[in-house]
């Protein structure tokens, strides 16, 4: 069911109050970071260490609630929101299986190239089978901030609360799908700070350029995710679509595939589950380039998962939860 809130109830939130406390809710999750020395990352302690990655999940933890909290409490107090509209506002429930199974589908269509390579290229489908990646990849801190702690988080912060306080205060879809991401993506820019702590003789520009891509990567799936959410209320098809894409990394978009691959199955890896452990293959497998017909294939099906993701968009995230009508 759409939910569709008293037109006075949207309008008691001033654009001004909105953006007051969508910087507060992200600098309540960014902050606590630098706040503490079990959090803060140096020279000699990486944001990578399982003591920091614990105390961040913490502090996270607790900022989402705090979060949560106020926003609950505004849609109670001043929107005179139901508990249940209230849920549904936030996506949190009713959950819909079917809606989270189709974004799934459309974040894995457009991803098609990397799944190709990583799955047929590289053989890691026997993984896949096995299931032997997923526990491979949470089983460490590592991958439990990537693939758990992170999407939740920051999903719950940045699309679950924001955006429904924008709609409080009429902003149309359009314009909420386009600015609510650069608050996620100002909340990755921290990450050039600690990336100079750990690469102290890397030289201003890489970084800069580094941090820039960061932000426009962000801040594109921000676009998507919000479209999502808007469009489903589901903020665990969010949640699950950004782990999905965290798992993916960036999809590779020159050079050839397999030249350097395991001949006995489980290749090279790209993306964030680089940091949760999975770049060894099998032990004393034999390597070896591939021909250049695999990247012509990997090229071609990723242009095709792109065409197909465009095609798919508006059918795959159609449903009766969505909160407002976008386009």
């Amino acid at each position: 069911m759409r939910v569709e809130l008293e037109k006075e109830h949207l309008s008691v939130l001033s654009s001004a109050t909105v953006a007051v406390l969508s910087i507060t809710y992200t600098l309540l999750y960014v902050l606590p970071f630098y706040l503490s020395h079990t959090t803060r990352p140096s020279p000699t302690l990486s944001r990578d260490a399982p003591s920091v990655i614990r105390a961040r999940i913490r502090f996270v933890t607790t900022s989402v609630i705090l979060s949560s909290l106020a926003t609950i409490s505004i849609f109670s107090t001043y929107a005179h929101a139901s508990p249940a509209e209230v849920l549904r506002l936030l996506g949190w429930y009713p959950i819909s299986i079917i809606d989270i199974a189709k974004v799934l589908l459309l974040t894995a269509v457009l991803f098609a190239g990397p799944l190709f390579e990583k799955g047929i290229v590289e053989s890691g489908w026997r993984e896949w089978i096995r299931g032997s990646s997923l526990h491979e990849s949470l089983s460490s801190w590592i991958g439990w901030r990537n693939y758990v702690a992170g999407p939740t988080t920051e999903e719950l912060t940045f699309r679950s609360l924001l955006i429904p306080l924008h709609l409080l205060c009429l902003l149309t879809p359009t314009k909420i799908i386009f600015l609510t991401p650069l608050y996620f993506g100002i909340a990755h820019v921290h990450h050039v700070y600690e990336y100079n702590l750990t690469h102290p003789h890397t030289p201003p520009l890489p970084i800069l350029v580094r941090s820039l891509l960061q932000f426009a990567y962000t801040t594109l799936f921000g676009w998507y995710a919000t479209f999502v959410f808007l469009r489903t209320g589901s903020v665990m098809a969010v949640v699950l679509a950004h782990a999905f894409c965290n798992w993916c990394g960036l999809p590779r978009l020159w050079g050839r595939v397999g030249r350097n691959v395991n001949v006995g199955g489980g290749g090279e890896r790209r993306g964030k589950k680089e940091d949760a452990g999975r770049t060894r293959g099998p032990g004393g497998a034999s390597r070896r380039g591939l021909g250049i017909g695999w990247s012509v294939a990997y090229y071609m099906t990723l242009v095709a998962g792109v065409v197909a993701f465009q095609m798919g968009l508006w059918p795959l995230t159609e449903s009766k939860g969505a909160l407002a009508q976008v386009g």
